[in-house]
């Protein structure tokens, strides 16, 4: 799990817009980031499929992961993915990327 929590936090929290030049997250204890709050359940999406299809992933990351997530309305409604404020939407495809590189052995 450390290995990819490291390279997560060197390629994906690098860029990320909730993190200091450093890559230090910005976010306090009442706005988890949803990529280190689901991360067992995300790698369990990335690993249970090999494809270069992203939106394979995407609609399993929905199925998995937004369907646990508090922000998530009865609806199935997310107002932080529609505002582009949720970490894990608006990086899955580096974090996809990332985890494949890790398993691969290239991070």
């Amino acid at each position: 799990m450390q290995k990819y929590i490291s390279a997560i936090r060197d390629h994906v929290c690098a860029v990320c817009v909730n993190s200091t030049d450093e890559g230090n997250c910005t976010l306090n204890e009442k706005e988890l980031c949803a990529v280190q709050l689901f991360l067992p359940q995300i790698l369990e999406v990335v690993h249970s499929q090999q494809t270069d299809d992203i939106e394979v992933y995407y609609k399993l990351l929905k199925d998995k992961v937004c369907s646990e997530c508090k922000t998530r309305d009865e609806n199935g409604n997310c107002y932080l993915r529609d505002d582009a404020n949720c970490s894990l939407d608006r990086y899955f495809g580096l974090i996809v990327q990332v985890i494949q590189k890790v398993d691969k052995g290239k991070i």
